[in-house]
């Protein structure tokens, strides 16, 4: 096994780990985006509390959720552990190409990922820790018989706060421009270049980059404008 131990710990094996847990990021994004999006439905959280009791209380979900605490923390560490190598091996701070032409993006991988690092350590600790160790108020659910934790309460609550969708803002921002890299050059890494398919895997990065950050600032733009009174989204 010491072969394996010398791949993974090698700067191509840490590179293959960061692509393989990159994607799989991308797909749990897409998947909570969508969970996420319910709570637009104008029917004061009913749906979408009744989604978070089933996502905290499914066991197999529950194992998905932890397996995917782990790839992040496995992600984060595998990028900073490949930046420090970079900037010694090319005396740059945050660089990951020595290409001039290189975008803006693909120079700043680090950088981008310790801001979302940081975003996600606030928003587990609003959301996350909050439902876990703070009391949340039960509330009856139409079709369900029993009652479930008014998650929709706490996500109106905070969504109401200038500063926290600030922080969002911020931290999806640095999403797109981490996306925007981040799923070509995954590909790339796994050896999947063809002048056939490769245009539409940087096409696909380009829409991902634009779609997923935007789908996710619209919740708390949405909720932060009907709580100012700009407009009446969920009358």
């Amino acid at each position: 096994m010491s072969w394996l131990t010398k791949f993974l710990t090698s700067s191509i094996g840490r590179k293959l780990i960061m692509s393989l847990t990159g994607l799989f990021l991308v797909l749990f994004l897409i998947v909570h985006l969508a969970g996420n999006l319910q709570l637009l439905i104008n029917d004061q959280g009913a749906t979408f509390n009744a989604y978070a009791y089933t996502m905290t209380h499914n066991p197999l979900i529950k194992f998905i959720a932890y397996g995917n605490y782990f790839f992040i923390l496995l992600h984060a560490v595998q990028g900073i552990l490949l930046a420090i190598k970079n900037r010694q091996a090319k005396g740059s701070k945050y660089a990951v190409s020595t290409n001039k032409t290189a975008s803006w993006a693909s120079k700043n991988m680090a950088l981008l990922g310790i801001l979302i690092f940081a975003f996600l350590c606030i928003h587990m600790g609003d959301f996350w820790f909050k439902m876990k160790f703070t009391d949340i108020p039960m509330v009856a659910v139409e079709g369900l018989d029993y009652k479930v934790a008014n998650l929709y309460s706490k996500v109106e609550a905070s969504f109401a706060q200038w500063w926290i969708v600030l922080i969002y803002l911020i931290g999806l921002l640095a999403l797109a421009y981490h996306l925007q890299h981040g799923f070509q050059s995954a590909f790339q890494t796994l050896g999947l270049n063809h002048k056939k398919y490769t245009p539409l895997i940087h096409s696909l990065g380009r829409i991902f980059s634009i779609v997923l950050p935007l789908g996710y600032a619209i919740i708390p733009i949405l909720y932060l404008g009907n709580s100012m009174g700009w407009w009446t989204w969920f009358g």
